[in-house]
Order: C-alpha cells, then structure tokens, then sequence
C-alpha cells in the first residue's frame, strides 16, 4: 500500500458494489462535468471537523452522526431540511447535556444517495432486474428503464446536495439554531410525550442552565455560539467515479481532499484492504469512518487502521460499530482491545441500526429496544474496558413515518403500513430520534455520577 496515491489509483484496484453502466461514454462525459464544477464543501472545513473529531477520540467529546439512510430526489423540500436539522439540534442539546461535552454534529446528508445491496438484482414475480442502488444510480421504481444506471443522476445528486447544504448553512449560522428555539422545541416534545414525567426531569435541569446564563448576562444576543452552530455533512462513499470528480487539492496544504462532504465512510461490504474503496480513502485528508460488522477480526481492523491513518492522527479515523443487539457483546471487546493495544488513536462509535434489521408483516423494521439495547451495550463495554464511548449513528428523520417499531409511543407491526416512506433502510421518526437521546444522556450522567463516586471514595 506505500505506492504513489492520485485521485484515481482506485481504478486499479479490484472494486465491489459497482453498478453496470450501460454506456460508458456517457459516464465519463458526465464525470468530466463534476470535476469543473465547484466543491460542495471546503478543506479548511473538513480541518476543522477533524480538529473536533480529535477531541472525541481524547475522550473530550461526543459525535452525534445521524440522517437518511438515502436520500431522495423525490423527497427533497426545505421543510423535509428543516424537520430533519430541528430533530437532530434537539438531540444535540439533550446529549450535550448528559454528556457534558462539546457534542459534534455531523449529518448524513447532501450527499447520501448511493446504498450498498446484498444482491445486485431484484426478482418481482417472473421479472428479475437490478437492484436499486439509491437516486444518484438509478429509480426506485420497478422497471426496467428507473433501474437501468443513469450517470446524468449524479448531475442531479450534486445539485440537490448543493441546494440542501446552502439551507443547512443558512439554518445552522442564520439564527435557526438559537439555542432558546431549540429548548422550547424539546420542551414541546417532552409535554407531548407518554414519557413526559420520565423527560421532565432532565428537561427542567436544562431549563434552569439557561436561565442562570440568561441571569448572569450570557445570551444569544452577546455570545454567538449560543444562536450558531458548526454542522457538517456526510456520506458513504460508495460511486468512486463522482468521489473523484469532486476531488480536490487544497491551496493552502497542497492536500488532496474530498469536496463531496466533510466526512467520508468506507462500508462494511467494500472494506477490503487491496480494493478500490479503501485505495481511494487513504489519500485524501477527509475525516474516515469505517463501519465494522461482525465479520471484522481484530487483525483486519488494525491492517486498515495502518492503511487509513498511517500517522496516527487524532480525529482522522471513526470506527462505526455496526454488530446487532444480540451481537456486540462478542464482538466489540476483542477490537477495542486489539486497539488500545497498539496504542490507536480513533473515536468509537455506535451504529445500532443496522444490525438489527428484521421482517416484519412484510416490512423491513428495527425494533426500538433492540436499537436502544446496542447502544447501551456499547456504553458498558466501554466502560468495562476503561475507553471513550465516542459516539452514535443513526438512521433517523424529522418526519413523523412510521418505520420502526417501538419507542414511546408503542408503533406496533400494524403501525407501520401507516406512513412507511423510506426509500431503503428503517428510520427513527423525530419522537423516537429524540426519546433515544433523552435515554442516552440519562446513561451518560449515570456514567459520570459513577465515576465521581470511585473517585470520591
């Protein structure tokens, strides 16, 4: 792996979850087109995300990773944006808060549009055809000319991610996130919730914070940290050829950088070592996340931690663990310390989505609990082997679907014939996205109130 990286390297390696483009020319034509046109996002933006990372993996914040499992042509709308960005500062501020700790606030969108399959086709009755692979690649809908790879969707995708991130940065520095709007958000939630008392509590603590501040002359309108917020974007790279495109070299660094998102992930069906993805992820600067499912030994996961983060940079390198419920027990203690071992600097973090995926009245569900029970065995862990529980990820939505069963509200398997929108994988709704930040911050503060009793006495 010492060979000279360029942008385009990968296309000697061999390569997994391809589609297979029917006309070539047009491919290049369209890949031509990216990259004249301008970055998405900027490296000195990506720095700073990985300065942030940095302090996550010291164990001196948290990462809250979280959005669409893919996003959709279909669906794209200021106010799907604005639901979405609401939710997910809610969350913020309820972790921020049981963690007492800067909380990173990192999305999966303006640029989730490719999904990795299981298989590369789709039978419907007699009519077998390719799967789908998300809007950037082809159409959801079952026929034969939505599911033939189209490259002009990738014109399509990165305008949509343009027009999504300029919103996110009007929202996030324009007053949106006034920390004042987003408490009164949440204290909404919590009134409306069958949970109400358990989330009052929490809620009322966070309340008088704010008032004290307000007290001693720290507002929104003197100190602008309290109406602004860093947020960055991210995606699966998963269609190296749009990747490359918008692959950039900073002016000031002479470092080759990602411009297609802050942070970049490598999934857990195109980690191979030797193969392109990986190739394509160890030269640029970016912030990388690895997503790490069952099959991942301890031996493999340092082979790629070598590869990706050579020097062992702080913040460069986030382990998405991704086993299931019934799972992570077996698996996480034995990588975590494989790493502290070597003496690896990365954020850990918990993806308790996809690992615990099931059929339901015909519907692909997470049950809540499930989900919930990961990431407590995620913190326990941790803690049992003495590291920092970095960080969650999460497929999540501001709207009010119906995809996963569970939560607070008790959606049933016959709940979710109701609004079941997703164009691949189950999300959380707003509520549920919520609830398990309200759950989550309620172990962080049991965690630090432990650690103040081993020390104390």
């Amino acid at each position: 792996m010492a060979q000279t990286w360029t942008p385009n390297s990968w296309r000697q390696k061999p390569i997994q979850q391809v589609p297979d483009y029917p006309d070539l020319a047009a491919l290049e034509t369209v890949e031509a087109r990216l990259a004249k046109y301008p970055p998405l996002v900027f490296a000195g933006e990506a720095r700073r995300l990985k300065a942030a990372l940095a302090n996550v993996a010291e164990g001196r914040g948290f990462l809250l990773q979280g959005g669409d499992c893919a996003e959709s042509f279909a669906e794209h709308g200021a106010d799907t944006i604005r639901d979405f960005f609401r939710a997910f500062l809610q969350m913020a501020v309820v972790l921020t808060f049981g963690a007492q700790q800067p909380v990173v606030k990192v999305g999966r969108i303006a640029g989730q549009f490719a999904k990795p399959r299981s298989s590369g086709v789709e039978k419907q009755g007699d009519v077998t055809l390719p799967s789908y692979r998300g809007d950037i690649i082809n159409g959801i809908e079952f026929t034969e000319e939505a599911r033939l790879p189209n490259p002009e969707r990738q014109i399509m995708a990165y305008r949509q991610s343009a027009a999504t991130l300029n919103l996110l940065r009007a929202f996030a520095m324009g007053g949106y996130a006034n920390l004042e709007n987003v408490h009164q958000w949440m204290l909404g939630f919590v009134k409306d919730s069958p949970q109400a008392e358990r989330y009052r509590k929490l809620a009322d603590r966070i309340s008088e914070t704010m008032d004290f501040m307000k007290a001693i002359g720290i507002t929104s309108e003197n100190h602008p940290s309290l109406r602004e917020t860093d947020f960055f974007t991210s995606h699966e790279a998963l269609l190296l050829g749009y990747e490359q495109a918008l692959t950039r070299v900073d002016s000031t660094s002479g470092d080759w950088y990602a411009t297609s998102g802050h942070m970049i992930w490598i999934g857990d069906r195109t980690r191979q070592p030797d193969h392109a993805h990986v190739e394509y992820c160890r030269g640029i600067k970016n912030p990388i996340g690895l997503k790490c499912g069952p099959s991942m030994t301890a031996d493999g996961l340092l082979e790629l931690i070598d590869i990706l983060n050579p020097a062992n940079e702080a913040g460069r390198l986030t382990l998405i663990c991704r086993f299931g419920h019934d799972k992570v027990a077996e698996h996480l203690p034995r990588l975590i310390r494989a790493v502290e071992r070597e003496g690896k600097k990365v954020v850990w973090s918990c993806d308790p989505m996809h690992g615990n995926t099931i059929t339901l009245n015909n519907y692909k569900t997470r049950p809540f609990e499930r989900i919930l029970s990961e990431v407590e065995s995620f913190f326990q862990i941790h803690r049992a082997e003495g590291t920092h529980p970095g960080g969650i990820h999460i497929e999540m939505t501001g709207n009010d679907v119906t995809e996963c069963t569970g939560g607070a509200r008790a959606l049933s398997g016959d709940d979710l014939a109701d609004r079941y929108h997703t164009h691949c994988d189950p999300r959380l709704n707003a509520d549920q996205a919520l609830e398990l930040a309200f759950l989550l911050a309620e172990r962080m503060k049991g965690g630090r109130d432990e650690k103040k009793m081993v020390v104390n006495g």
